[in-house]
Parts: structure tokens; C-alpha cells; sequence
């Protein structure tokens, strides 16, 4: 067997289980969608090159992938070209409920390392040891960036229930006001 043709055997799946979530992950870090997609054919370009796979292909991959975008992240324009984008952060789906929308634009404001952490944990299943690894930050120091992102996503959607409610509330308190002062139905 060619050595082509086996490096695809074990790249192939790898790519199908780890593209969608590496393309998330480079959102999270600040790329845009395109560039994230290009990071993610990098890195599975330079894995086909390698003789074989590596001891840990999942981990290895994210932290290619994370050393890759870390390396865009270093020219001016695609910077400034992000920041365009940026408003645009997660694509927009169809079947998305306000509640997901208002989900990600809480997360969108996360400090970058808060919103790195938690897609790790949440999106790619790992430990803290395994992000402070990534990172190269002690697990604990993982963990903080993890709960503190989570109780600012917390509070932003709080506080948009909360706001929501009131203009509810508001919106019924002035439909009572205008009963009240509408005249009595006659001859009824």
C-alpha cells in the first residue's frame, strides 16, 4: 500500500469527526470563518505528509490547528480584516431560536481566553489538564478562565430575560392604561 493511500486512511475520518469543531474553534480565537477553514486544510495538508499518524491525532490536531491560527493572528490586514467580520461572528441558521442567537452574541463577548477554554471544554470535550496543556496554562488557571466566561454568559443572559420581561410588562402595563381610560361600551 502506497504511503498516500494509507495516510488517508487515518486522515480521512479524523478530518470528517474535526473540521466542523476546529472551524468553531478558530472563531472562537478570533478568525473569520474563511480563514478558519483555511487553517483547518493547513494543518490536514501537513498531516497527509506525515509518514504516519500521530501518538494522539485529536489533540495533536488542535494544537496544530491553534499554532497555525495563533500565526495568522500576526499580520496586520487579516487583522483588521477580522474586526470587519466580527460582526458577523457564528453564521446565522435558519432553525437558530433567539434564545441560541442571544446564546452566542453572550459568548461573542467573552475576553478571547474565556471564550477559548470554554469552546475547548464544551465543544471539544477536554479536561482542564488537557486545555492547560494546549494553552500552556496550569489546569486551575483553565478552570477559572472556564467558570468565569460561564458566569459572564450567565449574567449577559440574565440580564436579557430580565429586559425582556420588563418590555413584556411594560407593554401590558400600557395596554391596561388604555383600557382603563377607553369609555364604556354603551348599549351592550
Amino acid at each position: 500500500m502506497s504511503q498516500d493511500h494509507s495516510n488517508r486512511s487515518w486522515c480521512e475520518p479524523l478530518y470528517e469527526a474535526q473540521a466542523a469543531g476546529l472551524i468553531l474553534y478558530g472563531r472562537a480565537l478570533g478568525l473569520g470563518h474563511g480563514e478558519a477553514e483555511d487553517v483547518v486544510h493547513e494543518v490536514f495538508a501537513a498531516l497527509l505528509g506525515m509518514a504516519e499518524a500521530p501518538a494522539q491525532p485529536d489533540r495533536y490536531l488542535v494544537r496544530a490547528f491553534r499554532n497555525r491560527a495563533l500565526n495568522r493572528h500576526r499580520s496586520l490586514w487579516r487583522r483588521v480584516a477580522r474586526e470587519f467580520e466580527s460582526r458577523r461572528w457564528f453564521e446565522r441558521s435558519s432553525d437558530e431560536s433567539p434564545r441560541e442567537r442571544e446564546a452566542m452574541r453572550c459568548l461573542r463577548q467573552l475576553p478571547p481566553e474565556q471564550r477559548e477554554v470554554i469552546v475547548l471544554k464544551i465543544w471539544h470535550q477536554h479536561t482542564f489538564e488537557e486545555i492547560g496543556g494546549l494553552l500552556g496554562l496550569s489546569p486551575n488557571t483553565a478552570a477559572g478562565r472556564y467558570r468565569y466566561g460561564l458566569q459572564k454568559i450567565r449574567t449577559c443572559l440574565r440580564e436579557t430575560i430580565e429586559a425582556d420581561t420588563y418590555e413584556s410588562e411594560r407593554s401590558a402595563a400600557d395596554a391596561a392604561v388604555f383600557l382603563d381610560a377607553a369609555p364604556p361600551v354603551s348599549g351592550a
